[in-house]
């Protein structure tokens, strides 16, 4: 990485001359590299707008990367089933040809209006970006897991205490504590006990799961089978160990307090979703969420940002992958107007016309 250091003293054509070179100039810039957006990539391309994306996770594809690559997806059209993984794969090929940009690993903090209307969106990192059109497609956002109050808990995080799965071979052959009552924690303990050697420890502050009736019947199936341990009216209180996790301990209503040797404690308790440096960017906001004035286009308060996806709401939102991509379509046929105001953009089906992609 070559850094360029310019001083106020500096002269204002030497100025110019840096941020001209420096500076990333796009048609659209979009926020967030997660399905929704990368979708986006391919309308705009189709209508030979380049775009550019920004996020803090270091690899595209959001959280279907970062948090659950190998979870199965069911309401994609025409995938009965899709591998969260694959999807973004499918995803990148298809924006391939209109050769999009990336700005990974590194969060969006401001953005700046300018006198031609074009915004400049600035990173953590100091990379600026600038374009006509914004596009927010940042899901729900930036995700915290949902810790508990142990004392010791940092001292073993990534060592023994883990809060998602990226791989679950990883976790092959160990043996695995369970805490939470959620989707989540069920799919997971079904997973283990199915895939592992041992037991897997299952803890839940109830005897009641959140999780699909399935998944909840699935799993005292495989109690019955000896594959998974239930603690329920119970949580974890304690952990033991010294580089390493060693052994938790659970307390139990009406029992005495349990200490067992684990590998793994994944503490399932979901995940807390921000919506970061973007609440101070003027946009209404309503319940962690960007109001978006209309379904027309899903344009914000401020003229020329977009919100589309999970970041956004609006009466009637459904948090679908499917009903981001419909509002990525239209969201862009409105940017189109935007960045080629005496412009008229004739729609041309790719059944037609195939794919162009860019040289």
């Amino acid at each position: 990485m070559v850094f360029f250091v310019i001083s106020r003293g500096c002269d204002k054509e030497l100025r110019t001359l840096y941020f001209e070179k420096t500076m990333i100039k796009t048609d659209i810039i979009i926020i967030g590299a997660g399905p929704v957006g990368l979708f986006a990539i391919f309308e705009a391309g189709l209508m030979k707008l380049k775009c550019h994306l920004i996020d803090a996770i270091p690899q595209a594809g959001g959280q279907l990367t970062e948090i659950y690559p190998k979870k199965p997806i069911y309401d994609i059209p025409g995938y009965p089933t899709v591998l969260a993984g694959e999807l973004v794969d499918k995803l990148m090929e298809q924006a391939a040809p209109f050769k999009p940009g990336f700005t990974l690993g590194e969060r969006a903090e401001t953005i700046e209006k300018q006198d031609d209307g074009s915004f400049v969106v600035s990173t953590s990192e100091g990379t600026q970006h600038q374009a006509p059109v914004v596009m927010i497609a940042g899901g729900l956002g930036s995700f915290e897991p949902r810790k508990p109050k142990i004392d010791t808990l940092s001292q073993f995080e990534k060592k023994g205490v883990e809060y998602m799965v990226k791989d679950p071979d990883v976790f092959v052959g160990k043996k695995i504590f369970i805490s939470g009552g959620g989707d989540s924690a069920l799919d997971w303990a079904i997973y283990f006990a199915e895939h592992n050697d041992s037991s897997v420890g299952l803890v839940h502050r109830s005897d009641t799961f959140r999780a699909h009736k399935d998944s909840v019947e699935k799993a005292y199936q495989l109690q019955k089978q000896g594959k998974i341990e239930f603690y329920t009216h119970a949580e974890v209180i304690g952990l033991n160990g010294n580089d390493t996790l060693k052994s938790i301990e659970i307390k139990q209503k009406d029992q005495p307090n349990k200490t067992v040797d684990v590998d793994t404690w994944l503490p399932l308790f979901g995940l807390s979703p921000k919506l970061g440096p973007i609440t101070d960017w003027g946009l209404e906001i309503e319940k962690n969420a960007i109001k978006v004035d209309n379904t027309l286009d899903y344009q914000t308060n401020i003229p020329g940002i977009f919100a589309i996806g999970d970041v956004n709401t609006y009466p009637g939102k459904l948090k679908l992958i499917l009903c981001g991509f419909h509002e990525a379509t239209l969201a862009v046929q409105s940017a189109y107007k935007i960045i080629n105001p005496d412009k008229r953009f004739t729609l041309k089906y790719t059944t037609v016309q195939g794919i162009q992609g860019f040289d």
